[in-house]
């Protein structure tokens, strides 16, 4: 295992990414399980962080981690592996805090425990998901190599049209991988379009049948596929939309 690492992390160079990845993997899971223990009022557990009457959100603390982790990280990458790691853990940290309150950031209000929430989950898996590509040695339009630079340009445009189609599709999944296997965007890009995405908007307005048959493959495949996310989410993350508490009333 050990010799694993040396030749697939260290000798590639990919150490600071692999702590970069480590740590946001760890500190979006420690937060998901602080603010479920915070939630839940155990007296033995922390508490949330407030200014008087103002609540701080632990997206604040992430930029603070962000910046001293990147600026840390300009300087010491051309001083020292080791200490370049460290930076990119310090960076990862801070984006999981951020990324965990992406939500908050996209609808300038606190949705967290909204349905509206589940969008800073996706947001992190996306950026685990990427990364993980990214340290398994595959790069954004990898497939553009080719033989002059004029073919790998072509390349290079060719799969962008194509992930720009996937995810104006509404497959954000297949457009995001794709842009590191490309077969995913070409298969995305053929295929029809999700009813609610801009794609079907302007073309599918008005063409009954197209538009019926996304509905229908909507209906059939990717509402199971969004239950199951749903709930690998919520196991995740915590569960959301739970009906608000009222106080109950101890005279009767």
């Amino acid at each position: 295992m050990t010799e694993l690492f040396q030749r697939g992390i260290v000798d590639t160079q990919r150490l600071p990414l692999f702590a970069f990845f480590v740590a946001l993997i760890v500190a979006f899971v420690f937060t998901r399980i602080n603010v479920r223990l915070i939630r839940a009022k155990k007296r033995w557990w922390f508490k949330n962080v407030n200014v008087g009457d103002m609540h701080i959100h632990h997206v604040v603390f992430g930029v603070v981690l962000m910046l001293l982790g990147g600026v840390a990280g300009l300087i010491v990458s051309g001083v020292s592996v080791g200490w370049h790691a460290v930076t990119a853990a310090v960076f990862g940290v801070g984006s999981a805090l951020v990324l965990d309150e992406f939500a908050l950031i996209l609808h300038l209000r606190d949705v967290y425990w909204a349905e509206e929430g589940r969008t800073s989950v996706d947001a992190v898996f996306v950026a685990i998901a990427v990364t993980g590509l990214l340290l398994l040695g595959r790069r954004p339009l990898d497939w553009t190599v080719a033989n002059g630079i004029g073919a790998g340009a072509g390349f290079l445009v060719l799969n962008l049209v194509f992930a720009v189609i996937t995810l104006l599709k509404g497959k954000i999944w297949s457009g995001l991988v794709g842009l590191f296997i490309p077969v995913f965007c070409y298969v995305g890009a053929v295929r029809l379009a999700r009813p609610g995405s801009p794609w079907a908007h302007w073309f599918y307005t008005g063409n009954d049948r197209k538009l019926g048959r996304a509905l229908h493959r909507e209906e059939r495949w990717r509402r199971p596929v969004i239950r199951a996310k749903i709930a690998v989410q919520e196991f995740v993350s915590g569960r959301h939309d739970l009906p608000r508490e009222w106080p109950v009333d101890r005279k009767r």
